[in-house]
């Protein structure tokens, strides 16, 4: 188990414009590196990496959901 934490405080979005696709889903396989999300703090994006192989269990954020350095964002199974 891997958990991704937020590197900054701001705004967690899962998907990179409102009319897009979620860049991943619960369930999907990632790769390490891969972009999760993106982070807002006034007006400046940040992309989100899984910095884990695998797949990802849940999110612990919800989109557009206020997170602070640390706090955890999403899990991933490794493997």
């Amino acid at each position: 188990m891997f958990e991704i934490e937020s590197p900054i405080p701001g705004v967690f979005y899962r998907k990179p414009a409102p009319d897009k696709d979620n860049f991943v889903e619960e369930g999907d396989h990632v790769e390490n590196g891969q972009t999760i999300g993106i982070i807002e703090i006034m007006k400046q994006f940040s992309e989100v990496k899984s910095g884990a192989s695998g797949t990802v269990r849940e999110f612990k954020v919800p989109n557009e959901g206020t997170v602070n350095p640390g706090d955890v964002i999403a899990v991933i199974d490794e493997g």
